[in-house]
């Protein structure tokens, strides 16, 4: 039984990215789609760590660039020209978590309760879990990381969209291990 359901679940991926590219290809899509357009990179990026849009769903997306929230967001003026805003909505709806082909994106989306659009990725329950080993000592109590909503601060290739937990160095600690 463990084979045909193993069967069925490598079936199932093949369909969805071509059989052919699925079965010769040692990318297996399991972070999440790393963020390439200059726009932003530049617009979002200049303030924060720009987020890959399949960290959180598209209606997630939406709220955030909606431009009252833009207005206030999370305590800042982030306004935008709607010209610009469109654009931005437009990447990040197009690479958001529940259009994502990610293994990590997949995960996010099966976290989270039909409907449920999180206005922080660090409050998706796919994220909850994953870093509730990680205590105020190394986070909120630690002047150089002060957030998980600093991802680069301790996950080392976080601008390449890699997550892994081999990856993790918490400043004024060193390498994370379980």
């Amino acid at each position: 039984m463990t084979f045909l359901t193993g069967t069925f679940v490598s079936v199932a991926q093949a369909e969805e990215v071509g059989f052919w590219r699925w079965a010769f290809s040692f990318k297996r899509y399991k972070e999440v789609a790393p963020v390439t357009d200059p726009v932003y990179l530049e617009e979002c990026g200049s303030c924060h760590f720009a987020y890959q849009p399949g960290l959180l769903p598209e209606a997630s997306w939406r709220k955030l660039l909606d431009a009252k929230a833009l207005a206030d967001h999370f305590g800042e003026n982030a306004e935008l020209d709607d010209g610009t805003r469109q654009k931005l909505l437009d990447v990040l709806v197009a690479s958001s978590a529940d259009k994502s082909r990610y293994k990590r994106s997949k995960k996010i989306m099966s976290s989270l309760e039909e409907g449920e659009a999180p206005l922080r990725i660090t409050k998706a329950p796919y994220f909850v879990e994953k870093h509730e080993d990680v205590g105020d000592e190394y986070v909120k109590n630690n002047s150089k990381v002060k957030s998980l909503s600093y991802c680069n601060k301790c996950h080392q290739r976080a601008k390449d969209a890699i997550f892994d937990d081999d990856t993790v160095y918490i400043p004024g600690t060193g390498y994370w291990t379980w």
